[in-house]
């Protein structure tokens, strides 16, 4: 429960935000983080605060972006055996023991989800909020699977297997958008939101949310490693 508590508290107020799930494993010098560093920048330019689990990898470069837009770069730790540390891009840390209690963080902050290419972590995410979605426990927010090399296999999976077989509908499919463009990712997360942010001051208002957080964060001590 106090894990609970520290999220709730650490994260109100953070107003529009984007998690970004992906790999731990890619290199800096990888194609990817280069583009995960940009789909951070852009989304963080549009007002969008960026959550990842705070590690390295995808979650790094998403978060590096968001920090070089202005935004908020948040990192929701967890705790391994081989003491995973959050980078040094993160403004907002958050440190959790629990999978299930930083899976709900990653989840319920957030009004969209970039999925780029990982393991077995990454597919877990993406179908805990697949369902979530799906079921209506939480909003009919844009997916975005970026690289279709790698995820178009798994789209034509589940179109021969689950759908073909009536596991799953065609329309479960309309919640996920895949793409290879970093600016394509933003404008389909903007058009998928805009209905719930939309009006005059949007990205100001949205900017000062992001301002109010990173203050709370500078009062704290950050978490010795």
């Amino acid at each position: 429960m106090g894990e609970f508590v520290e999220g709730f508290a650490e994260l109100a107020g953070l107003g529009p935000a984007v998690t970004i799930f992906g790999s731990a494993r890619v290199g800096r010098n990888d194609e990817a983080y280069a583009t995960a560093v940009e789909v951070g920048r852009l989304l963080g330019d549009a007002g969008f605060t960026i959550i990842t689990g705070g590690g390295p990898g995808i979650m790094e470069a998403g978060n590096r972006g968001a920090k070089e837009a202005g935004a908020a770069p948040v990192g929701l730790n967890i705790e391994l055996p081989f003491e995973q540390h959050v980078h040094p891009d993160v403004d907002v840390e958050v440190d959790f023991r629990y999978f299930f209690v930083r899976t709900i963080m990653l989840v319920k902050y957030a009004q969209a989800f970039v999925i780029f290419p990982g393991g077995f972590g990454t597919m877990d995410e993406l179908f805990e909020a697949l369902t979530l979605i799906q079921i209506g426990k939480i909003r009919d927010f844009p997916i975005v699977l970026f690289g279709s090399d790698y995820w178009g296999g798994l789209l034509d999976w589940v179109r021969s297997a689950m759908i073909s077989e009536g596991k799953a509908s065609e329309a479960d499919l309309g919640l996920l958008f895949l793409t290879d463009s970093p600016t394509e990712a933003r404008d389909l997360i903007l058009a998928a939101t805009k209905d719930h942010y939309e009006g005059a001051g949007y990205e100001r208002r949205a900017r000062e949310a992001t301002r109010k957080v990173l203050g709370r964060a500078q009062d704290r001590p950050k978490p010795e490693h």
